[in-house]
């Protein structure tokens, strides 16, 4: 590496990028349920679509039910708070399972 190269300003990162990095072992079942009687009846808009740095939640085209995609969620909580309906019922992953963490 020549001394311009090692000056450039580092390659930024999107979130995506980032997310690609985290290590993941996937349950069988999920840990997140979202009572969708409720989620139709959203007074925040469905805040969980938008709020949700891993987009678990999507609202997929004619469709009224949120999907959830369990298998991204890093565990972060977000969704339990900004669910003022309380629509979603999250508990943590069975153990061994969810996010594996490199430092904790």
């Amino acid at each position: 590496m020549n001394i311009e190269e090692a000056l450039k300003e580092p390659k930024k990162l999107t979130l995506e990028d980032k997310l690609f990095t985290v290590k993941y072992n996937a349950a069988k079942e999920t840990h997140i349920k979202v009572d969708n009687e409720i989620c139709k009846k959203c007074t925040t808009n469905r805040i969980c679509l938008t709020i949700c740095p891993a987009k678990v939640y999507e609202l997929e085209e004619g469709h009224t039910e949120v999907h959830v995609s369990f298998e991204n969620c890093l565990e972060c909580g977000t969704c339990r708070v900004a669910c003022t309906d309380n629509a979603i019922d999250w508990r943590c992953p069975q153990g061994g399972m969810g996010v594996c963490y490199r430092f904790g």
